[in-house]
């Protein structure tokens, strides 16, 4: 018979007992742990357990619904996903004129380092439909002079392609709230800076014309303040002072902002990345418990 694997996560307040709550509640129905990974950040309790329910004496739903009946007693956020049937995940591209992130997004998929599907790209011009239409993806533009218009398009489209999570890949548009209310913390962006410094634009320009020694990019969760959502990566490069121009600063920072980008977008998409009180926090996710199962 093959073995049914599912995932338990956990988030709440920190409280004693929690896991011996949950454990004897699986054991008290012949469900084994395979492999458990808990950590207190800020106050909050995280794990992730492994279970295999391949001989539970309850079915998928009694569970769930028991194990979502102990997260309500003890005022936690409990979840249970079946491994085997995990959903890939909608990823819609917002582009504008630049390439570099959306093909790096393009080439991971293809090597499918992205668990997940590349459902669209949309943006307010038609440079990159090439790109785009040469991967397979569907692309759908709208010009953005009217803002108003353009976000309205954007949320159409979004719930057309329903789309899971939102990747602003280059995409030089600062989205009101109208957009990023409805996909608070579905929203990724990269920014040509190591944020919190140079938010805003030209971030390249103003560290050359600063004289910083290193800069970098940084990938971020999108919220309604401009540039400081919870980061969820940086990556560094030097800038050798007198020597490299804007245009080489700008070069630097391209060879960094997809490879970023692509990887914060994978950590989000493997479960990997947690907000608590504002800041990012890493957990194991599925691609770490399923580790020794095969499983990517």
């Amino acid at each position: 018979m093959a073995r049914v694997l599912a995932i338990v996560n956990v988030l709440g307040n920190d409280q004693k007992g929690v896991v011996a709550r949950i454990s004897t509640y699986l054991a008290e129905r012949d469900i084994n742990i395979e492999d458990i990974e808990q950590r207190v950040v800020r106050g909050q309790f995280l794990m992730d357990m492994l279970i295999d329910i391949t001989e539970a004496s309850v079915s998928l739903d009694e569970l769930i619904t028991g194990l979502l009946a102990i997260g309500t007693d003890i005022g936690m956020d409990i979840r249970v996903t079946l491994h085997n049937q995990r959903e890939r995940k909608r990823v819609a591209v917002l582009v504008s004129r630049e390439e570099h992130c959306l093909e790096q997004l393009v080439s991971d998929a293809r090597s499918d380092d992205l668990h997940g599907e590349i459902a669209c790209v949309l943006s307010n011009h038609e440079s990159l439909r090439p790109v785009a239409e040469s991967a397979g993806l569907p692309f759908e533009w709208f010009p953005s002079e009217d803002k108003a218009a353009h976000e309205a398009f954007l949320l159409e489209k979004l719930d057309a392609y329903r789309a899971d999570l939102v990747v602003l890949a280059r995409y030089m548009q600062i989205l009101t709230p109208t957009v990023v209310g409805p996909y608070a913390g579905r929203i990724i962006n990269i920014h040509p800076s190591l944020l919190p410094y140079f938010p805003g634009a030209n971030p390249y320009r103003r560290a050359w014309e600063d004289g910083v020694r290193v800069t970098g990019c940084t990938a971020h969760f999108v919220t309604e303040d401009l540039d400081a959502g919870p980061i969820i990566l940086q990556d560094v490069f030097h800038i050798d002072v007198g020597v490299d121009s804007v245009d080489d600063v700008r070069r630097k920072g391209r060879l960094l902002e997809g490879v970023v980008l692509s990887r914060a977008v994978q950590l989000y998409l493997n479960n990997e990345v947690v907000v608590i009180n504002g800041k990012v926090v890493f957990k194991p996710g599925m691609k770490t418990l399923l580790r020794d199962f095969g499983d990517r």
